[in-house]
């Protein structure tokens, strides 16, 4: 089974946003794979996600009501196998919780998956209500990427 990590900065408006949209594409592949979401910051612990996204995700077809915040800790290094964080901030806070260069493999840019070596961030839009679509619409390709690398590395066709 493999298992992908989604970080942002609170866990309400990218990340699950990306878990939500991961998900769907793997049941719809009808894959064994574990998918979830967590933020660098503790701040929305036990949250629901941003209406926002809620509301973006719901008009995509998607359902994320069943997601709740959580702060990303060091045991995620070893339950995870990789870690996509949204911006370059996510990336530092991550990898420096890391304790090895092993743990430190795991993360990386989410859009590096589609424009690679641009280190191309997803913006927050929690101060933007008119940039969750955009977010959206970022993180389904991303997700595509995302899927597609790990098929094409397994050979598997569906």
């Amino acid at each position: 089974m493999k298992r992908i990590l989604f970080v942002c900065l609170g866990n309400i408006c990218r990340s699950p946003l990306a878990e939500g949209i991961l998900r769907a594409k793997v049941q719809a592949k009808g894959l064994d794979w574990f998918v979830d979401s967590a933020g660098t910051s503790g701040m929305h612990a036990g949250a629901l996600p941003d209406i926002r996204s809620v509301e973006i995700a719901k008009a995509r077809g998607l359902d994320i009501l069943d997601q709740r915040s959580r702060q990303f800790n060091k045991s995620d290094f070893f339950d995870f196998d990789f870690v996509y964080v949204m911006d370059k901030l996510n990336l530092k806070n991550v990898s420096a919780l890391a304790d090895s260069d092993k743990d430190r493999s795991k993360v990386a840019l989410i859009m590096d998956e589609v424009y690679q070596g641009q280190h191309t961030d997803v913006p927050d839009p929690y101060w933007n209500d008119d940039g969750f679509a955009g977010v959206y619409d970022m993180l389904d390709k991303a997700c595509d990427a995302i899927l597609q690398k790990h098929l094409d590395r397994e050979n598997i066709e569906i």
